[in-house]
């Protein structure tokens, strides 16, 4: 399955799939040797390995390479310090833990004073099925679809997922839900134009003249799902979710770019902290991300 990689040069995109992951190698690794940032943690299968050391206790990562543009931020971001004293700002128990806020950090730390150095996004490098939301998965945040429809992810903001087992009729409908969502969106987009028209029609009493525009907004949503539907489960997926668990609503919206390899008991115990709406009660804090040698 080929990367979602956004912002590709024309000359690049006419080249073979099997050539496009060599080329961007190439151009990754020539990238690195012009910027120091780039890791030399590598495990054996030639990822990078990165430590996140909270006050809960250690989280060891992998990075993909498949995902070259979140891998290099990140541990370009890791070495230079700017995750040093953030908090997981968002718990949701059975979901997710959030950090990479630069503005939110514990006392006792360095506050950031150029907030603006941090708005920048990453290109979406979203290889679904091939990497997707199971247990442990680590993905970049990122602003919704409708101020972001490229899918861009934020330049600090991460997430490791905690999820939740799934049932195999779950999973079934959880698919149909997603596919209805999307048609429920296109439909609020596409109608957005009419908005005036339709709450004149409906002070009118035209009720038929407001049903036609409505149907007809409506069936243009519903063949353009038809005719690009969301992914269907992989086997792979289905096995993860229904033993492990995860949160597979997510699965390519958002970037997977890596995933716990140790430590899963640490973020377990995040997500298990008491919040308010989203926000944690008990300041878990991320002391520092190392990459490792």
């Amino acid at each position: 399955m080929k990367c979602k990689v956004v912002e590709l040069s024309v000359g690049f995109l006419f080249l073979q799939s099997k050539w496009k992951c060599f080329v961007l190698n190439i151009l990754v690794l020539l990238s690195c040797s012009a910027l120091p940032a780039c890791g030399s943690g590598k495990n054996v299968d030639g990822e990078t390995e990165v430590l996140i050391e909270t006050s809960k206790g250690d989280i060891r990562v992998k990075l993909y390479n498949d995902t070259p543009l979140h891998r290099d931020n990140f541990v370009k971001l890791a070495k230079v310090g700017v995750y040093d004293g953030v908090v997981f700002h968002r718990v949701i128990r059975n979901f997710m833990v959030q950090t990479g806020d630069p503005l939110l950090k514990a006392s006792g730390y360095e506050s950031v004073t150029d907030s603006m150095a941090y708005e920048y996004t990453v290109p979406a490098e979203i290889c679904c099925p091939k990497h997707f939301h199971k247990k442990g998965a680590l993905a970049a945040a990122r602003e919704s679809d409708w101020r972001n429809p490229e899918k861009a992810s934020s330049g600090t903001q991460f997430y490791i997922v905690t999820g939740r087992p799934y049932k195999g009729a779950e999973l079934m409908e959880l698919y149909s839900a997603i596919y209805q969502s999307k048609i429920d969106t296109l439909y609020e987009h596409l109608a957005e134009p009419y908005f005036d028209r339709m709450v004149q029609m409906r002070r009118q009493g035209c009720s038929k003249q407001l049903s036609a525009l409505q149907d007809s907004l409506l069936l243009e949503a519903e063949n353009y799902v038809a005719e690009n539907p969301p992914l269907e489960f992989t086997k792979a997926q289905k096995q993860a979710y229904v033993t492990v668990g995860g949160a597979p609503h997510l699965d390519g919206e958002y970037t997977v770019f890596g995933e716990v390899v140790e430590g899963m008991n640490v973020v377990e115990a995040i997500g298990k902290i008491r919040t308010s709406g989203e926000r944690p009660l008990q300041e878990v804090v991320v002391r520092r991300v190392k990459v490792l040698d």
